[in-house]
Order: structure tokens, then C-alpha cells, then sequence
């Protein structure tokens, strides 16, 4: 655990709690079965940041629910979550440290068991659970692409190991012939059969290349029992560890059954013939209060049913200035855009803004006050105008709209720029444009930069403008009429880092395409985190890999630096490393180093501090104690900082 010193700061500094903007869950599987009576019941898997993750034991008559509550508050996704049907025990696997629990509907007192650790390091992220035919349960980990089994008559683990070098993910299937695979993702996606006396293991039919979108796998448990591919070199089913082609492909199971799958909304078949759904589960953008209950008995009359689960709220992952004065904010897991004002006070959770889900990524101001919203997964753009009605939608009239991805590469829109309105020497006018820079999807290296005209519709995109490299950091230059681009060496999640280091590139607008890239002297060049405007000609730079990088994709370990360049000369003229005692970057780290009173601010995850004007030496403003953080950066309106603290919005104001 990195140790952090004390706050300091001016005793006039101070520090408010604001509220939670948004209280919703992810994550969100319904698991039907039978309950220790014999009749049918219903219990659900939920996650959340504030609180850690929780089951529902749903009675089926009032919409009463018995909350449990996972013990520690790192077990935050129930992302592998599995309801035995032989015995109609809940299993789930916790993200972020990997353990594996267990709740028993006959002995609801004993909550969620915490079984113990899956595989360690190894598997931090259990990615799926099956169970085979003799009742051992087969888990599979990120980041190790582990298999482990767990055997509930004794209580013990049993570890494969990895069953790939390369790949990180790993989601498992068993058949009801006693067949047990898996499909690893996502550098080249390919299927794993495992025999589970010996722990032999072989690969069966294609392996895939994510760059090309012609080709696919799709696996899954059938209606009977069996695990079965849909590929582009055929379809197969999978025989202990050899495959058959096959004419027929049944139906998947209903439930979590297929690999391809993550978002389980579909209508669940429950005993006594009774129907289950979410009445407001996508719709209703994670907040899964209203549950649908129908029959295969025409007589019977479907309601709906009022569940009383209590959310303590969903981390803030990033803040934006409105034109209109307010600050705008998204959630993460689920993605909600909230509001806030500062002259009132007066908090809104607006809701759903984009088809993603994930989180906005960033966010931008066109000059009619319109904000562009860039969001996770597949850097999809929504477009939100505060002056008219809040409906979110993908229709014409909704507001957000969302408009859908620039290419089919970004998946993580990291940087946006609005650049305005410009004139060719011709007198030809281009118009105003969002750009956005944007991480590449999963498995793949090389970023894209993309740009949208929002009144016609009209977009473009470039990729690898520095080989393996990603786009991740914009900064409009008015006085050059230049985009600042500033490169990540990261690739698509689950990747290992191929580019040596980032660079930077000046790019013409107006021509779409570079007029200069490199490192403006600068060695050693890390990726480029964030930039900040440092006066006419002149920008500040963060320079660092990501925690997220460091822990996951190879990237160096090296203290932050900043850099001052002056873009005319292409040259840095100042550049220097964050003191130790700053600690680390948070790890949501854009946005970075900021404009703010008296010139530009930067924060890491504890300390605030302000940069000396035509330096890099930097004083700390402000030192948050262990526990809190400066994980998402807002603006400064006059002396106050806005900023995020895990799921709390919170202002920080500097005396006069």
C-alpha cells in the first residue's frame, strides 16, 4: 500500500462534501430457480461502488427484498455470478480481489459466505462460473487467463494455472456430457478444451484476428446441454476435447450461458411457469426497481412488482463546465449524467445519456451550448442541448441523441477538443467540429482521431498517426490554428504495450492531417496524459504511463513529469519530475494538469497543486487525507475547485 503524508495546505482552504449524484447499480443479473420449499424463486446480483456489491432474495408476492451485502467494500462487481440449478445456491466471483462467495436461500442468516481466494493475483476479475455434471464449479481469471475449480463437498481449490500466455480473459462453459471449454479473449480469441480429470488441454477450431471483423466465434450452452460454436469456418459442437461440425444449432440456454454475451435482459423461464424481466432495466438506465412477472398461463394476469433495495451511490468518473454555468458529470457502471449548480446547490441525476453504458469519457462545449458527450464502450457520441427537454434516444427529436460511433475502432474516447468554425486562404468556410481521441478497442493496438460536424453529420477518422500508438490527449491552439495531439504507448485492454514511447502531433484542421510529429526534445517520452493551455504558443504537459498500464499492460514504472513547450520552436523549455511525496496518479488520469486561478493546477491522487508560471516547479494547494482522493477533475469557477471523490462531488475553495 503506497503511503501518503498528512493533509496540508493553507488553514483557509476548505473542503465540502456536495452529495451523491447518483445512486444506481450494474452488473444486474436476475438468477432464477427453486427455494428451499420447492416453489419458484428469484434472487438478483447487483453492483455498486458505495457499499460493495449485493444479492436480493426477491419475495415473488410483495417485491420485498432481502439485501446482502457483500462484507468487504473492494467486492464491488458480481461480474461472474451463478445460480446453481441442482442446488439453488447463488455463487459469485468479486472483482477487485477475486474471491469467490456463496449464498444459500435455506440459511439466509449466514448472508455471503466469502468461500475464499480464487486464484490470488492471478484472478482479480473472475470472469465466469459454470458447473459441470458432477457438481464442481469450473471459475474462470483475469488477468492470469486461469482456470480453477472449486469443489463445494470440500470446500477446495483446485488450480489449472493459465491456459494461454498471452491472452487475459478467459469465460468458461461446461456441458452436460461432462465437455468443459473455454473462450480466451481477446489478442487472438480462440477456444480452450480442458479434460477435468487430467487437466489436459487443446485447442479447438478457429483462431481469431481482431482486425478482422469477417471473422467470429461464438460459444455457448444449448437447450440441450451441450456447448456449441458458431464460427465464419463453420458451426461445431464440442465433444470432450474434439469438435463435430453440426447442420442444426439449438437455441442458448436462457441465462448466463453465453460467452458473447453481457447484458442478460432477456425474459427468464422460472418454475410453475411464471416469466421474469425488468420492467425498467436498460431503460431505466441501472436503477432496477420494477420487475416484470408474467406466465406461460394466458389466465394469469402479469404484474408488477416493487423491489425496496437501497443503492449508496456509483463513483463520479469525470466533471464538465457547462456553458449555461452548471457543472455536468457522469457516473460509471452504469453511466448516468448528472447536474449540479453551484449558484442554488440543486443536484439532478438527469439519467441515461448514451446507448454505451460504461461512462462519458469526456466532454465538450459547441458554441450554441450544446455538449458533446463522448462515452465508453466504443467512444459513442451523444449530443446534449440543456436548454430543451431532457429524453434520451437515438431518434432525431431525442436530446441526448446519441449519434452513434465515428469509427469501429475507439472504444475509450480519452481526449476531446471543439475546434471553432474556421476559413480556408480561399475564403472556403470549415465548419465547427468535435474531435475526439480515442483508445482502440480490446485486443488491438492503435488508436484513432475522429471528428464529427454536428449539423450535418458528416465525420472522419485516422489511425496509428504514430504506429501501436493511441490518440489520448487534444489541445485547440487558436493561435496556431493547430490540434495539439498527445499519444498513449497503450493499446486496447488485455493487450501488452508494443510502442517503446509517445509522441506527440500537431494536426492542420483545416487540411485534416499533420504538420509535425515527435517529441519536442523531450527523451524518454512516456504517454502524453493531459495538456493545458501556458499562454500564447506555450502548453503544459503530463507526461506518465497510467497506473492502469503499469499494473496490467508492461508499461514502466517512472514518476509523473511536466514539461512546458514552446509549440513555435518545437522545443520543451522547461521539464521536470512530480516530487515522491506527490504519490500516484489516480486512475482515471486525463485531465490531468488544468487551467485555473492564477494559472494552471495539476492534482495526482492526493495532492492538488499549482504550477509556478513559466516553470515546472510546482507547491502543493491542497493534501487529501488516505481514504479521500482527487479522482475526477472539475473546473475552477472563481476560487472553488470542483472535483470528484469516489462516488462524492465535492468543492474545494481557496481563501481570497
Amino acid at each position: 500500500m503506497t503511503s501518503v503524508p498528512a493533509p496540508t495546505s493553507s488553514p483557509s482552504v476548505t473542503v465540502r462534501d456536495l452529495g451523491v449524484p447518483v445512486k444506481a447499480v450494474s452488473w444486474v443479473r436476475l438468477h432464477p430457480g427453486r427455494g428451499p420449499d420447492g416453489k419458484a424463486s428469484l434472487l438478483a446480483t447487483m453492483g455498486q461502488n458505495n457499499g460493495g456489491l449485493f444479492a436480493l432474495d426477491i419475495d415473488l408476492a410483495t417485491g420485498h427484498c432481502r439485501q446482502l451485502n457483500a462484507k468487504s467494500a473492494v467486492q464491488q462487481y458480481p461480474i461472474s455470478a451463478f445460480r446453481s440449478p441442482r442446488t439453488g445456491l447463488l455463487y459469485i466471483g468479486t472483482h477487485t480481489d477475486g474471491h469467490l462467495l456463496r449464498y444459500d436461500p435455506a440459511q439466509p442468516e449466514r448472508g455471503l459466505e466469502d468461500l475464499g481466494v480464487i486464484d490470488g493475483d492471478q484472478a482479480i476479475f473472475p470472469t465466469g462460473i459454470t458447473e459441470a455434471p458432477d457438481g464442481t464449479l469450473w471459475i474462470g481469471g483475469y488477468p492470469g487467463c486461469t482456470f480453477t475449480q472449486y469443489d463445494p463437498a470440500t470446500g477446495e481449490f483446485r488450480r489449472l494455472g493459465s491456459v494461454d500466455p498471452e491472452d487475459k480473459y478467459l469465460y468458461p462453459l461446461s456441458g452436460c456430457d461432462g465437455s468443459l471449454a473455454a473462450l480466451t479473449k481477446f489478442t487472438h480469441p480462440h477456444i480452450v478444451a480442458v479434460d477435468p480429470a487430467t487437466g489436459e488441454r487443446k485447442t479447438l477450431g478457429p483462431v481469431l484476428n481482431p482486425e478482422d471483423k469477417s471473422q467470429r466465434i461464438l460459444f455457448y450452452k444449448g437447450l440441450d446441454g451441450r456447448l456449441y460454436l458458431e464460427t465464419h469456418e463453420g458451426n461445431f459442437r464440442i465433444s470432450g476435447l474434439a469438435l463435430e461440425p453440426v447442420t442444426y444449432l439449438p437455441p442458448a440456454m436462457p441465462g448466463i450461458h453465453a460467452t458473447y454475451k453481457h447484458s442478460y435482459q432477456e425474459v427468464l423461464p422460472m418454475p410453475e411457469g411464471l416469466l421474469a424481466a425488468w420492467a425498467d432495466g436498460e431503460e431505466g438506465a441501472g436503477i432496477y426497481k420494477h420487475l416484470l412477472l408474467t406466465s406461460t398461463n394466458p389466465t394469469v394476469a402479469p404484474r408488477t412488482l416493487a423491489l425496496d433495495w437501497e443503492g449508496g451511490g456509483s463513483n463520479i468518473f469525470m466533471l464538465h463546465p457547462g456553458a449555461d454555468g452548471n457543472i455536468y458529470g457522469s457516473s460509471f457502471l452504469p453511466e448516468h449524467l448528472f447536474r449540479y449548480n453551484p449558484a442554488t446547490g440543486e443536484m439532478a441525476n438527469l439519467g441515461r445519456c448514451s446507448v454505451s453504458m460504461g461512462e462519458a469519457y469526456t466532454m465538450g462545449n459547441f458554441s450554441d451550448g450544446t455538449i458533446a458527450i463522448a462515452s465508453y464502450p466504443h467512444s459513442r457520441v451523444s449530443l446534449y442541448d440543456p436548454k430543451k427537454p431532457y429524453r434520451f434516444g437515438t431518434d432525431e427529436s431525442a436530446n441526448p441523441r446519441d449519434i452513434g460511433r465515428l469509427d469501429q475502432i475507439g472504444i475509450r474516447p480519452a481526449g476531446m477538443a471543439i475546434v471553432p468554425q474556421l476559413t480556408r486562404a480561399d475564403g472556403t468556410v470549415v465548419p465547427e467540429k468535435m474531435w475526439i481521441a480515442s483508445l482502440p478497442d480490446y485486443g488491438l493496438w492503435g488508436g484513432t482521431l475522429a471528428w464529427l460536424d454536428p449539423k450535418t453529420g458528416a465525420h472522419a477518422s485516422h489511425r496509428h498517426l504514430v504506429p501501436d500508438c493511441s490518440p489520448f490527449s487534444l489541445l485547440w491552439l487558436p493561435e496556431s490554428k493547430l490540434l495539439l495531439v498527445g499519444l498513449s504507448t497503450e493499446g486496447g485492454t488485455g493487450t501488452q504495450i508494443k510502442a517503446r514511447n509517445g509522441a506527440f502531433v500537431l494536426w492542420d484542421p483545416i487540411e485534416d492531417r499533420a504538420v509535425y510529429t515527435g517529441d519536442f526534445g523531450l527523451k524518454d517520452l512516456p504517454s502524453i496524459q493531459a495538456l493545458a493551455p501556458a499562454g500564447p504558443g506555450r502548453v503544459y504537459a503530463q507526461l506518465s504511463h497510467s497506473r492502469f498500464a503499469a499494473n496490467t499492460m508492461g508499461a514502466e514504472k517512472t514518476r509523473p513529469r511536466l514539461a512546458l513547450i514552446d509549440v513555435a520552436a518545437r522545443q520543451a523549455v522547461a521539464e521536470s519530475s512530480l516530487p515522491d511525496d506527490y504519490g500516484v496518479m489516480s486512475d482515471q488520469a486525463q485531465f490531468c494538469v488544468f487551467p485555473g486561478p492564477d494559472g494552471v493546477y495539476g492534482r495526482t491522487e492526493h495532492v492538488l497543486y499549482r504550477i509556478k508560471p513559466g516553470t515546472c516547479d510546482t507547491e502543493v494547494v491542497h493534501r487529501l487525507a488516505a481514504g479521500d482522493g482527487f479522482e475526477a477533475t472539475g473546473p475552477w469557477i472563481g476560487r472553488t475547485f470542483y472535483f470528484g471523490s469516489a462516488w462524492r462531488l465535492r468543492a474545494l475553495t481557496l481563501p481570497e
